[in-house]
């Protein structure tokens, strides 16, 4: 089968065809037929041997893929071959064919295209996950979400809008707050512009929001023990401003709020079935009417190297895909 190689790992990767032999799905597990994969920035960082895939996961790049079951292993009751699903892979799914673990497999909903469905399952396990998991969001609470037009904050905007939330979001540019806005976000600020802090204590009446969602770490990390409220509480999901800051952690005491950090990837399948179980029963009704995933770009998976380069210039809002079908980019 087709796949995507890493050749030269480190700061100048290159990504090039490859042949691997087609693999086969062990018991629990489902082979797929990809149509498409989704790009993430562990992908990226993967690739410049920032990331390693954890021990037993295929050393391939993708860790999300769309496609139609092509074949069931032992003990696999839930699809049946043929059956138009996206998973959410440890690795592999830059390939023609990828084994997904059956309890990281989602059907594609009525509404949804095969290929853009791609784009749903790690946003929609991290999204859940860190809010609903790791934050405890409740009913009637108030959501940040940085990094508003990413695929991760496109669909957190979007599901936890349709779940009656107010959610505020951040993002770089006023074309972007305008995406957020579309998304169902009550209120989009421009961080290059406007202090987040400020723009949502302005917009809750001083109380500030209950839970943040931040990729962004950095200086993000004082500011968001600024913008919480009382018993709030903050999810970071990747640092991409950095890892180290100087912190006052007197806030913290005095509004009680729990700072958290979790990774995605390293789950147990049982860890992962759980959150896919939620998702089943909680979104994906939903999907294809008030929620579908933002899709910034196609590209033929032969042009990975490009998808990446695109991915890692910024700007994208939504999701970047890789297709095994008819390219579009």
């Amino acid at each position: 089968m087709k796949t995507i190689a890493v050749k030269d790992p480190g700061p100048h990767y290159q990504l090039v065809l490859d042949e691997e032999p087609l693999p086969s799905p062990g018991a629990g597990s489902v082979l797929i037929k990809v149509a498409a994969a989704g790009l993430n920035n562990a992908d990226l960082l993967q690739a410049r041997g920032k990331y390693p895939p954890p021990p037993g996961a295929a050393p391939i790049l993708g860790m999300e893929v769309s496609g139609t079951v092509a074949a069931l292993g032992e003990g696999v009751q839930d699809f049946a071959v043929g059956d138009r699903v996206c998973a959410l892979l440890p690795g592999g799914g830059y390939a023609e064919y990828a084994v997904a673990d059956a309890g990281s497999v989602l059907p594609v909903p009525t509404g949804i295209d095969l290929v853009e469905a791609a784009g749903l399952p790690e946003a929609a396990f991290t999204a859940w996950t860190n809010i609903v998991d790791a934050g405890r969001l409740a009913a009637g609470e108030t959501l940040l979400v940085h990094g508003g037009t990413s695929g991760i904050g496109s669909l957190a905007i979007q599901i936890f809008a349709a779940r009656g939330h107010t959610v505020f979001a951040t993002a770089g540019s006023d074309a972007k707050c305008e995406a957020c806005r579309t998304f169902g976000a009550a209120r989009a600020i421009n961080y290059r512009q406007q202090d987040f802090v400020a723009a949502v204590k302005d917009a809750t009446g001083g109380k500030g929001v209950d839970v943040i969602l931040d990729m962004v770490g950095g200086d993000y990390i004082q500011r968001n023990l600024e913008a919480a409220a009382v018993w709030g509480r903050i999810v970071n999901i990747a640092y991409q401003s950095g890892v180290t800051a100087e912190v006052n952690f007197a806030p913290m005491l005095a509004k009680r709020l729990t700072l958290a950090a979790t990774t995605l990837r390293g789950r147990t399948p049982a860890q992962k079935r759980a959150i896919r179980d939620a998702l089943l029963a909680q979104v994906w009704p939903g999907l294809g009417t008030r929620v579908r995933p933002a899709i910034e770009r196609v590209f033929a998976l032969e042009k990975a190297q490009k998808a990446h380069e695109s991915m890692a210039a910024g700007g994208h809002v939504g999701k970047i895909l890789l297709s095994l079908g008819v390219p579009q980019g």
